[in-house]
């Protein structure tokens, strides 16, 4: 069983249109659709923004589905000038931008007492995505990386620069580590997917709204091409 959390309703509503539903359950708020979609058994559901509903989410999904994968879609900041709005990147693993014990002696980001810093993405399962990204959005470039997360929308120019001097992500967003830190203490392979739609910085209000449409289809089309993809006996 796979479970597929979206970070947009519309993107959710696409894909459960393609499934063969088979159960819908209302849990913790959510709506959890269960069925065939792709020709493999999944659970679509829209998480709600920020790091408690996500990592909720994952863990309903492992409780309750007992999910195997976790596929998690959405929308980022760009924190590399590499990558431009339209772009995809796909995690190596993922971190709270802004986790602060540092007070007690852990580094920035760290979770205090855990055996991890970051939480990482089931390497063939970040291969298979970069796989179908360059087959369904042959138009748009693939990056690989670290995701960080937080409960802010970043804009401006001295937070960017932090994160960016502290962790060296690709990407920055408000749901990746809690679904992965929820993935890696349950032993569920995992991997963040996210369409960038803004630079973190000033522009985000202007280019937010514009590209949202857009990365709804290039993330629908690149779960799509994934999740044939992907052999329960492999992960």
């Amino acid at each position: 069983m796979i479970g597929i959390i979206g970070a947009m309703e519309e993107e959710v509503a696409a894909l459960k249109e393609e499934m063969q539903v088979q159960e819908t359950k209302e849990i913790a708020g959510m709506t959890f659709v269960k069925g065939v979609l792709c020709g493999k058994e999944a659970v679509v559901v829209r998480s709600g923004i920020g790091k408690v509903n996500a990592a909720l989410c994952a863990q309903i999904l492992a409780s309750v589905f007992g999910v195997h994968a976790l596929i998690n879609t959405g929308i980022a900041g760009s924190l590399d000038a590499r990558i431009d709005i339209g772009d995809i990147v796909i995690s190596t693993d993922a971190l709270y931008h802004d986790m602060d014990a540092t007070t007690f002696g852990d580094p920035a980001g760290q979770v205090p007492r855990m055996d991890v810093f970051s939480f990482p993405a089931d390497p063939g399962l970040v291969e298979l995505a970069r796989e179908a990204n360059e087959e369904a959005n042959p138009d748009i470039r693939t990056f690989v990386g670290r995701v960080v997360s937080g409960d802010q929308f970043i804009s401006d120019a001295d937070v960017k620069s932090r994160i960016k001097r502290l962790f060296d992500p690709l990407c920055t967003e408000m749901e990746g580590a809690g679904i992965a830190h929820a993935a890696y203490l349950n032993h569920i392979s995992c991997v963040i997917i996210r369409a960038i739609s803004d630079k973190a910085d000033n522009s985000a209000t202007e280019d937010y709204p514009a590209f949202e449409k857009k990365a709804i289809v290039h993330n629908v089309r690149l779960v799509r091409a994934l999740l044939p993809k992907i052999q329960e006996e492999s992960l």
